[in-house]
């Protein structure tokens, strides 16, 4: 069925033509470098959005045959608490000084009040987006190669091999004439300690002499062998796996990651007036704001989190980063807002007009042609992984284990001394005070 809407009442439907009435356009120029770069599609990464804005405000302007005049401030406004009143781009449509705010701007419960939002031109977020790190980063990698079923078992068969190997070795010293060493008595601790040494591929001071002990050690061997070269294999395979733990704000809080925000004025602004508590945590201890350049280098040397555009930011990664750090790319919202609206003044007479040639402008594939052309998309992940070096942060909880190994042993080394100083003055005490007695009588 086919509607004639010719005679509509609607002077949105019916006016399409404003016979090259001029509209006040007001952009947000951040670098004074964008107003020479406005068409060329040239240093797309610099203010990405009054550029692909600016586009869309020309063709709004060519749908409705009407002229425009640009303004350039350079920023979007916020509420002077004194004045009540707004400053830059929407403070230009407060006070009537434009028609069509030229670049979009996010929506808040404070701007609602003083201008209309009409359609959302730029699909584009701004999250932290940061390089999946090691696993060893976020997990113990020596307690991941077995599950805990695999270490129950292995810990069963030291205990019980060791205890079987001591019932062997009482059995020879009792029923043969094994012997092992002068004064060496074998016993519980030294038998689990031998089959500990064994399943670490390790020896003992204590070597079974007869041919059941023998076959004992020997099978132990074999099964502790393959179960240690399970283990070491699993281990470097976990060094190089890439970790996916980190996919909120509170597990990027807890992190080891240092996190960095672009430093453009709505990002210090949202990121100064948060008041969630996670967020209001990240932003008092873990955040710098840094230039665009120097935060993605940071991303892809690792274990770094940078907040900004993610179209200006793919398009950084696509030039600089090499093929191998392409992947393991995650992303994480932090803002939690919608994407940016294209704005009018509040009530005004255009505002339908406004609103009905941006539709057509996203429906016939316009505003689609100019995002791709100046936001880029996340790049493929097709150089696989290279081999990445082992550091300390690797291996720190074996050295971990190791620290504590030493300080233990120096503590029992410690009590063992003063233990036997102690009973040595006991003893001296005890000998002397039966010698004084004797010596009376």
């Amino acid at each position: 069925m086919i509607v004639n809407l010719q005679h509509s009442d609607k002077s949105s439907v019916r006016r399409h033509n404003l016979n090259h009435f001029k509209l006040r356009a007001t952009l947000v120029i951040i670098n004074n470098e964008t107003i020479n770069h406005l068409e060329d599609y040239r240093e797309k990464h610099i203010d990405t959005i009054t550029k692909q804005n600016y586009f869309l405000t020309k063709y709004l302007a060519q749908d409705l045959n009407a002229t425009l005049q640009f303004r350039y401030v350079n920023t979007w406004g916020y509420r002077d608490p004194k004045t009540d009143r707004f400053s830059g781009m929407i403070g230009e449509l407060q006070s009537d000084a434009a028609d069509l705010g030229g670049t979009a701007l996010f929506i808040t419960t404070d701007r609602i009040k003083e201008i209309d939002y009409l359609s959302m031109t730029t699909p584009t977020r701004a999250k932290f987006i940061f390089r999946s790190p090691n696993l060893s980063v976020t997990d113990n990698v020596f307690l991941m190669p077995f599950n805990g079923s695999v270490w129950l078992c292995i810990i069963s068969f030291i205990i019980l091999s060791g205890i079987l190997l001591l019932i062997i070795m009482k059995v020879e010293l009792q029923c043969t004439n094994v012997r092992y060493g002068s004064g060496v008595r074998p016993n519980l601790m030294d038998a689990v300690m031998n089959m500990f040494g064994t399943s670490c591929q390790q020896g003992s001071y204590l070597e079974p002499k007869s041919l059941p002990s023998k076959c004992l050690i020997l099978l132990s061997l074999i099964i502790l062998m393959f179960l240690y070269a399970s283990y070491s294999a699993n281990i470097v395979a976990l060094i190089q796996s890439p970790s996916h733990k980190i996919r909120t704000v509170e597990e990027l809080l807890n992190s080891r990651l240092v996190t960095g925000v672009h430093d453009t004025v709505y990002n210090r602004y949202y990121f100064m007036h948060g008041t969630e508590p996670v967020r209001k945590a990240i932003n008092e201890g873990k955040i710098r704001f840094v230039p665009l350049e120097k935060g993605m280098e940071r991303v892809r040397q690792g274990l770094y989190a940078f907040h900004g555009e993610l179209g200006v930011c793919y398009k950084i990664i696509s030039e600089t980063f090499q093929e191998d750090e392409k992947c393991g790319l995650q992303e994480i919202n932090f803002l939690n807002m919608v994407d940016p609206y294209y704005a009018v003044q509040k009530n005004s007479s255009f505002r339908e007009l406004v609103r009905l040639s941006l539709f057509r402008l996203r429906e016939f594939g316009i505003q689609g042609r100019e995002h791709t052309m100046l936001y880029s998309r996340k790049p493929p992940c097709n150089g696989g992984s290279s081999f990445i070096p082992v550091s300390i942060v690797d291996i720190w909880p074996a050295l971990t284990l190791l620290g504590w190994g030493f300080g233990i042993a120096f503590g029992l080394l410690v009590g063992e001394k003063g233990f036997t100083r102690f009973r040595k003055r006991n003893r001296f005490s005890v000998y002397n005070g039966t010698f004084f007695k004797r010596s009376l009588n």
